[in-house]
C-alpha cells in the first residue's frame, strides 16, 4: 500500500489511514471556511441577538479544539516528523494562536483567529501550488524589492534638491526632506492620486517642467520595475506548471513500466502453459499411435 505520511517509520497506521482520507480532509476544510465565516459575522456582535452571539461563539471554540484534536493526531501518528514540515508548522502556530485566552490583553491574538483560513493554502491543491510558486519567487522579488528601493532613492534625493526649497507648505509636507520625498514618489508610483495630489501642487508652485521628472519615475518605477514582479511570479507559476506536468508524465511512465512488467510477466506464464499443452498433446499422439499399433 502507498504510504501517505511524511516518512516511512511511523506508527499507528490505522490512524494514520483515517487522517489521511479525504473524508476527513474534506471535514477540517469545510470547518474551516465556515469558521471564517463565523468570524466575520462576529464583528458585528453589537448588532445581533445575544443567543445568535453566544450560539457562534460556542461553535467557534468547538471548531478550535476539533484543529486540536486533528494536530493532536498527526502528531501521534508523524511523532516529530511532523515538524519537518513548513506547512505543519503553519498549523501547529495558528491552532497555537487559536489557544490564546480571551481578555484585552490578548485581543490581538484572539483576533489573528482568522487566520485558521489560510490554511486552505495548503489544503486545497490548487493554492498549495500557487502559495509554493509564489514561495520560490521570494529570492527574485527580494532583488527586484532592492532595485526598486535603490531607484526610489536616487528620485527622493533628487526630489528633494529640485522641490524641496519651497514657500509652499503643501509642496514642504510632500518632498521637505528625505523621508517624505520617499513617501511622495511612493504614492507617484502606485498612480494614486499622483496627478492632482503630487504633481499638480508641485507645478504650481513654479516648477512647470515638474511634470518630465515625474513621467520618467513613473515609466521606470511603475511600468518597468514593478512588472517585473509580475513576470517574476508568472514564471514562478509556469515553472511549477512544468514540475507538476512531468511529475504527472513520470507518474504516468511508472504505471506503464508496472503494467508492462506485468504483462510480459503474464505472457511467460501463458508461454509456460501453451509449451505445457503441447507437451501433453504430444504425449495423447503418442498414446494413440502406439494403441494403433
Amino acid at each position: 500500500m502507498k504510504r501517505a505520511t511524511l516518512d516511512n517509520e511511523t506508527s499507528n497506521f490505522q490512524l494514520e489511514r483515517e487522517i489521511e482520507r479525504p473524508w476527513f480532509r474534506h471535514l477540517i476544510t469545510v470547518l474551516i471556511v465556515i469558521n471564517a465565516v463565523v468570524l466575520g459575522v462576529l464583528t458585528y456582535h453589537s448588532q445581533l441577538p445575544r443567543g445568535a452571539v453566544m450560539a457562534m461563539e460556542i461553535f467557534d471554540h468547538a471548531v478550535t479544539w476539533v484543529f486540536v484534536v486533528e494536530i493532536g493526531l498527526k502528531l501521534v501518528v508523524y511523532r516529530m516528523q511532523f515538524f519537518k514540515s513548513g506547512w505543519n508548522w503553519f498549523d501547529f502556530v495558528v491552532v497555537g494562536v487559536s489557544m490564546a485566552p480571551g481578555g484585552a490583553t490578548f485581543s490581538v491574538l484572539r483576533a489573528m483567529r482568522v487566520l485558521r483560513i489560510l490554511r486552505l493554502l495548503h489544503i486545497v491543491p490548487v493554492m498549495k501550488r500557487i502559495t509554493e510558486a509564489l514561495m520560490k519567487a521570494l529570492p527574485g522579488m527580494g532583488a527586484i524589492f532592492a532595485v526598486l528601493a535603490l531607484v526610489t532613492y536616487v528620485g527622493a534625493v533628487m526630489a528633494t534638491n529640485m522641490f524641496g526649497e519651497t514657500d509652499d507648505p503643501d509642496v514642504a509636507l510632500l518632498f521637505g526632506d528625505l523621508p517624505k520625498s520617499a513617501y511622495s514618489l511612493f504614492q507617484v508610483m502606485t498612480m494614486d492620486g499622483w496627478r492632482f495630489e503630487v504633481v499638480q501642487k508641485v507645478i504650481d508652485d513654479g516648477n512647470p517642467y515638474a511634470w518630465i521628472f515625474f513621467i520618467i519615475f513613473i515609466f521606470i518605477a511603475s511600468f518597468a520595475i514593478l512588472n517585473l514582479f509580475i513576470a517574476l511570479v508568472v514564471d514562478a507559476l509556469a515553472s511549477e506548471q512544468k514540475a507538476l506536468l512531468e511529475e504527472g508524465i513520470h507518474d504516468i511512465e511508472e504505471e506503464i513500466e508496472e503494467e508492462f512488467d506485468e504483462a510480459e510477466g503474464q505472457r511467460g506464464d501463458i508461454i509456460k502453459l501453451l509449451t505445457a499443452l503441447r507437451a501433453e498433446i504430444a504425449e495423447l499422439k503418442q498414446a494413440v499411435e502406439a494403441r494403433e499399433h
